[in-house]
């Protein structure tokens, strides 16, 4: 099953949508049709007051197919349908009625009042057994089967029907929450209709693409669209990379395939956005390319390794870029690095961008927490650095993903005695740290730097507040605001449009980018 966003990606559970998705849809409250020419092996001119080669636009009316039936003849029989039960304890309604006394276990009347409230509400059974269904698509003759992990979540039994109408006992082999995927295994006793994956990082926006599930139960149902976009983050986990298409998806349909036109499998259905439930023509699916290591991890060890750098990266914005000297708002910014980590062996350090893994460029934060987890873990990747101004490249031995990431609890000591140096810079009050500070912004003995103590007018819509500690300015440590102050204007002289600092705010590391001009 599909849940649509705002619901969550449980069979039986309502959730709350995607908060950055949803507010690009509240703004987009009008749409406009673009008046547009159908050239059919004709060329348009582009004007222009230099003579300017004619653009050419091919016909596209050879590429569109005539019919999917032939290629829904193939696919079909290694769709499935996935049907899950899940047991629990009564539901919060049945333990008691509204303005009904409570009894303790064991009471003489704790019996007759829960008979009494069963017979009000139709005389239910205690406990109900919730059932859900999606779908998923078999990829090996043996019986291995794909879905979604929300559609098997939480699940006491799990069966497949298949194209035949066979219903089968279904075994989770592994499930990973991370990507939303899961792989589960039946014994038909004979070899089953199966599909291959596609190449997902081929398909093009514009492409025709074919949707097999399950929609509300009604079982094999094929809709058709296009990819409407690629690379879509809908705020549902850390390596969301979704396809985006316009064919029909409903709830039910997670788990299900998305087939390019030559039968092969490039996306795993796996979410909508809807304000009803229904469909409205924007679905997610989970790139192939994505899913085949998963998968593959599942099928041989039930449950997924990634590869762990150890650091904490924050988005390369245009004001850091700036301040950096980079031309691009590209890359990934390494805020903290994670104590006895492979980033901390490798000698990496809070300041350094990180450009390119292996030679793939990285524009995007997602782009290295993607590479770096599709890596196997204990191999040595090539980070490519700007480093001060240089460029460097770093060698880092990667290690597994740790399941649950430790912290260190700062301690609180004495506060130590001292007066405080204060200072205006930036539209920024700021102030050396002494004991009165430490109280009134319950900073630990061990945060060091410059603390932030007000905002002036010439501040606004600067990324700081009071209680921040700026620890750096210029990959360099500073302790007074006069430093804060002579960086400044070193990086004025130098040109530069804004000013990097790096901010301690309540125990977490992050870079700020100021504008000088706000000066």
């Amino acid at each position: 099953m599909v849940p649509h966003l705002p619901v969550t990606r449980s069979p039986a559970r309502p959730l709350s949508a995607a908060p950055a998705l949803a507010s690009r849809f509240r703004r987009a409250t009008a749409a406009f049709l673009l008046g547009t020419t159908i050239l059919s092996g004709a060329a348009a001119v582009v004007p222009s007051a230099a003579a300017a080669a004619p653009v050419t636009v091919p016909a596209v009316s050879q590429e569109l197919p005539g019919s999917f039936a032939d290629l829904v003849d193939r696919v079909m029989p290694a769709v499935v349908n996935v049907s899950t039960v899940q047991g629990g304890n009564a539901a919060p309604e049945q333990r008691g009625m509204p303005g009904m006394p409570e009894f303790p276990p064991g009471s003489p009347f704790e019996e007759f009042f829960r008979q009494f409230q069963e017979q009000q509400r139709g005389a239910r059974p205690r406990a109900e057994r919730q059932q859900a269904q999606g779908s998923g698509f078999i990829i090996d003759a043996a019986g291995y089967v794909v879905t979604n992990n929300h559609v098997i979540d939480g699940a006491d039994e799990i069966s497949v029907t298949l194209h035949d109408g066979s219903r089968l006992d279904a075994k989770l082999v592994g499930r990973d929450p991370k990507t939303d995927l899961a792989l589960l295994k039946v014994d038909a006793g004979k070899p089953l209709a199966y599909l291959e994956f596609g190449d997902s990082d081929t398909a093009r926006v514009g492409d025709w693409v074919i949707a097999i599930g399950n929609p509300f139960g009604l079982g094999g149902t094929v809709t058709s669209g296009i990819v409407s976009a690629r690379g879509r983050d809908i705020q549902a986990g850390p390596y969301d990379d979704f396809l985006q298409l316009d064919a029909s998806i409903n709830r039910g349909n997670s788990g299900g395939p998305t087939f390019d036109v030559h039968g092969r499998v490039i996306g795993i259905n796996t979410a909508i956005f809807s304000p009803n439930g229904g469909s409205v023509g924007i679905g997610f699916a989970i790139p192939s390319n994505l899913a085949k290591g998963v998968i593959a991890q599942l099928r041989e060890n039930g449950t997924v390794s990634r590869g762990w750098l150890g650091v904490q990266i924050q988005q390369v914005t245009p004001e850091i870029a700036d301040s950096l000297g980079l031309g691009q708002p590209k890359g990934a910014l390494v805020a903290d690095v994670t104590a006895n980590s492979p980033a901390a062996k490798a000698k990496l350090a809070a300041g350094d961008v990180i450009l390119a893994l292996d030679g793939r460029p990285v524009d995007t934060i997602k782009d290295l927490t993607r590479m770096v987890a599709d890596s196997k873990t204990g191999s040595t990747v090539k980070l490519d650095v700007l480093r001060r101004g240089k460029r460097e490249t770093v060698s880092v031995t990667l290690d597994a993903m740790p399941d649950q990431p430790q912290v260190a609890a700062a301690t609180q000591s004495p506060d130590r005695p001292g007066a405080a140096q204060t200072d205006s810079v930036l539209g920024l009050t700021l102030s050396s740290i002494d004991a009165s500070g430490r109280r009134r912004f319950g900073l630990s003995e061990g945060v060091e730097g410059v603390l932030v103590v007000g905002l002036e007018d010439a501040a606004d819509g600067v990324n700081l507040r009071p209680g921040d500690v700026i620890t750096e300015v210029g990959n360099e440590r500073v302790a007074a605001p006069a430093q804060i102050a002579a960086k400044v204007q070193e990086a004025r002289e130098a040109g530069r449009g804004a000013v990097l600092l790096r901010v301690n705010r309540q125990g977490t590391e992050q870079f700020v980018a100021i504008p000088i001009k706000k000066a």
